[in-house]
């Protein structure tokens, strides 16, 4: 039987063949090595220093901030324009009801005047497809009577307010779903630079990690200094201050703050001690509680949340964010900051604390902290308010 196999080539080769083949092996290996080589040789991609590690993270936890502040100031609209569609559709559904009562009315005279006999205006006027079209006919509503004309003056009048309504509600449940789509990207844009500064922080070595924390450290030590700097300026202000009452018999109106500790002075308003004192105790409870943006208590929250629900406990209502806070009271030199007072950070007022005196205040820093007191340099001062 004949095998169907397909017989193999064989390959001859001679001593001048096999030396051209090991050349080729040879030349192969050398082209490799040279490859292998030239790669180590080539410079990698350089590395971020620490430095400017911390840098972006910082950089990452400040967009977060202001896309917070955009979700916090989406929410507050949407929050509104909910209560105006659900008091819209309650308004709707009254005004439907009395559209109703109106035309079972009409409905009555129609069933008294079929029952009499024969079709009567009235029944014209229920079974019309277009009411209006019929009223408009003078010489068919001469027919009828007083009691009926006001009925369907009423019905009339419900019945286009009824529909004003609807349109108004419907327009309303537009604006609330856009502004829900802009909470909802707003929402993903912190999360977005949120995990990413997480990303970038776990990628960190133990000992990058302690590398990070002493320029944290040292930070945080030159904040304090600015801080004590200003501490003294204000005790020397006001220690001035007082020898120049005494110089003039003038009685001294008091220099302690809420909080006991050096303010630069006491505002204008008697008042206003006593509010910030109440503002800051509730602040102070709120300590060791964590950052969690777009929070507004009584567990967590962000940094706007907190200084709202501090003076909303002194009976001071503050808008919800940072943007609007800036805006709400008299504007105030950092030398003259007493308690109470709200100090904003960066050019894109993203952040807000509220000062406790000594160059110091209590807020809630950023995802990952708590409630603190912090001294107001450890950012960049845009400028402060004093609320009430």
């Amino acid at each position: 039987m004949a095998s169907h196999r397909k017989p193999r080539t064989r390959i001859l080769t001679s001593p001048g063949s096999r030396r051209t083949a090991a050349g080729l092996t040879t030349a192969a290996l050398a082209s490799v090595t040279l490859l292998s080589q030239t790669a180590e040789a080539a410079p990698s991609r350089p590395q971020q220093t620490i430095e400017e590690v911390k840098q972006k993270v910082d950089d990452l936890y400040r967009q977060a901030e202001v896309a917070t502040q955009k979700y916090n100031a989406a929410k507050e609209q949407a929050d509104e324009q909910r209560g105006t569609v659900d008091r819209l559709l309650d308004d709707t559904a009254r005004r439907t009801q009395k559209m109703n009562d109106a035309r079972r009315r009409l409905g009555t005279y129609a069933a008294a005047q079929y029952r009499s006999g024969g079709i009567s205006p009235t029944v014209q006027l229920l079974l019309a497809r277009n009411p209006q079209q019929f009223a408009d006919r003078s010489h068919l509503m001469d027919q009828l009577t007083g009691a009926q004309k006001k009925a369907v003056s009423d019905y009339q009048e419900q019945q286009a307010k009824a529909v004003h309504q609807r349109a108004e509600a419907s327009r309303s449940l537009e604006r609330l779903t856009e502004t829900q789509a802009s909470l909802k990207e707003s929402k993903k844009d912190v999360q977005a630079k949120l995990a990413e500064a997480r990303q970038l922080l776990s990628r960190l070595t133990a000992q990058e990690k302690a590398r990070l924390a002493e320029l944290e450290r040292k930070k945080e030590a030159e904040a304090k200094r600015k801080a004590e700097e200003l501490a003294r300026k204000q005790a020397e202000k006001e220690r001035k201050e007082r020898e120049d009452r005494k110089q003039h018999d003038t009685p001294d109106p008091g220099t302690g703050t809420p909080d006991g500790g050096s303010g630069g002075g006491t505002s204008d308003d008697g008042s206003y001690a006593t509010k910030a004192a109440k503002a800051l105790a509730f602040a102070r409870a709120q300590m060791g509680k964590p950052y969690v943006w777009g929070a507004t208590g009584p567990n967590s929250y962000d940094c706007s949340g907190l200084t709202q629900a501090a003076w909303k406990a002194a009976g001071v209502s503050l808008p919800r964010t940072t943007w609007d806070q800036v805006k709400t009271g008299d504007r105030v030199a950092t030398k003259d900051l007493i308690p109470g007072d709200l100090v904003f950070f960066y050019n894109d007022i993203s952040h807000v604390g509220m000062y406790i005196g000594d160059g110091k205040m209590i807020h809630a820093p950023k995802p990952g902290a708590s409630v603190r007191v912090e001294s107001i340099y450890y950012m960049p001062i845009y400028g402060s308010v004093r609320p009430a």
